[in-house]
């Protein structure tokens, strides 16, 4: 057996997500600082990974997040319904009435074209979200008696505020009392440690989390900058990520780290903004499992595509708990939601399983 998953029928939520959902404001093929329109989206690095198993592949699935009680915050948890995940465990705050202390979370994104590569400019700052606590939720309760076979978060909440990083240990010491299978994606982002101790904060809060992890999701530079490990002689241009790197990164990570029972990540090389050669490998038990390359990927927007990578390894194994069917659904399925507009999937279960079989993209009547 590959993971020691609870029995689904023990819990009520195959997956709970722990972290901010924000209003995604894009300006289609233009520029955000031309724009005179947006399309609203919502999206967050956790939350995109529950939304993917519950809309393309049907599980159940929850998040734990906080609004403040405005239409701005109704708007997002809108969209989170519309995607069928449950808001039962949304935190709602007091509205302050100009954002002056408290404010839900935006973010500018545009889809980039070509040489001009994508932009985000993220606007969260005194977010609901980010004033999240410890004993903010009740873990024994919603792992306990509720019930979930996975909890994933990542590194993006965890740098939110130093409320935020205690809450996620927190969160996933809690998971692991009650045999929670945790993930965690490291998404190492240097904009939001450097007002809260920088580099030297993101690995102290970092490798404290690491400790509870059992599935660890990152690139060679996420393991990097956000646990400290170095690779002689590996690459740390994204666009140029080499599976040998990533394999030597993760011979070094699980020595330091017993309790990782896997580790994954995508393999991207940036092409131009809208193509990449696109893969991913996972490590498990001593193995190495790659999944068919996708070379010459073209995209249309490529936010969201690690998640949608995540939330099919995740299917992977809470469907099947085989390594190679986690990397291979994990692979396909972001390839697939980086061709269609937003942070989140659009894609079908049939759709994934068609495009890791081989399918072709011939069009279907």
């Amino acid at each position: 057996m590959a993971l020691n998953l609870r029995p689904a029928a023990a819990c009520e939520y195959a997956q709970i997500s722990l972290g901010e959902v924000m209003l995604r404001l894009d300006p289609g093929e233009g520029r955000i600082r031309t724009a005179r329109r947006f399309a609203a989206w919502e999206g967050g690095g956790e939350y995109n990974t529950s939304r993917g198993l519950r809309k393309c592949f049907g599980l159940k699935t929850a998040v734990c997040t906080a609004f403040v009680d405005n239409e701005v915050g109704h708007l997002i948890e809108d969209f989170i319904m519309q995607g069928g995940v449950d808001t039962d465990f949304i935190r709602w705050r007091a509205d302050d009435g100009i954002g002056r202390g408290i404010r839900n979370g935006l973010n500018f994104t545009e889809r980039g074209f070509g040489l001009r590569g994508a932009i985000g400019v993220s606007d969260r700052g005194n977010s609901a979200a980010s004033q999240l606590r410890p004993g903010d939720f009740d873990w024994d309760h919603l792992f306990g008696k509720v019930g979930t076979r996975w909890l994933h978060t990542g590194g993006i909440f965890a740098a939110l505020s130093e409320t935020t990083a205690a809450l996620t240990i927190e969160a996933v010491q809690a998971a692991k009392r009650h045999g929670v299978i945790v993930s965690y994606d490291l998404n190492y982002r240097p904009s939001l440690w450097k007002s809260i101790g920088g580099l030297k904060k993101a690995q102290e809060v970092n490798r404290e989390i690491a400790r509870y992890v059992d599935v660890m999701i990152g690139n060679e530079e996420d393991f990097t900058a956000s646990l400290g490990f170095e690779v002689k002689g590996a690459d740390h241009n994204l666009s140029t990520i080499e599976t040998d790197a990533f394999k030597a990164m993760i011979e070094t990570a699980v020595k330091a780290y017993p309790n990782f029972k896997v580790a994954a990540t995508t393999l991207r090389r940036v092409i131009t903004a809208t193509k990449n050669d696109w893969s991913a490998i996972l490590w498990h038990d001593g193995k190495f499992f790659e999944s068919r390359p996708y070379p010459g990927l073209e995209i249309l927007d490529r936010v969201g595509g690690g998640d949608s990578f995540a939330s099919g390894l995740q299917f992977g194994f809470l469907e099947f708990n085989d390594p190679q069917k986690a990397v291979d659904y994990g692979a396909a399925h972001g390839a697939l939601a980086s061709t269609t507009p937003g942070d989140t999937s659009m894609a079908t279960r049939r759709e994934v399983e068609k495009t890791f079989g081989g399918g072709s993209a011939r069009v279907q009547r």
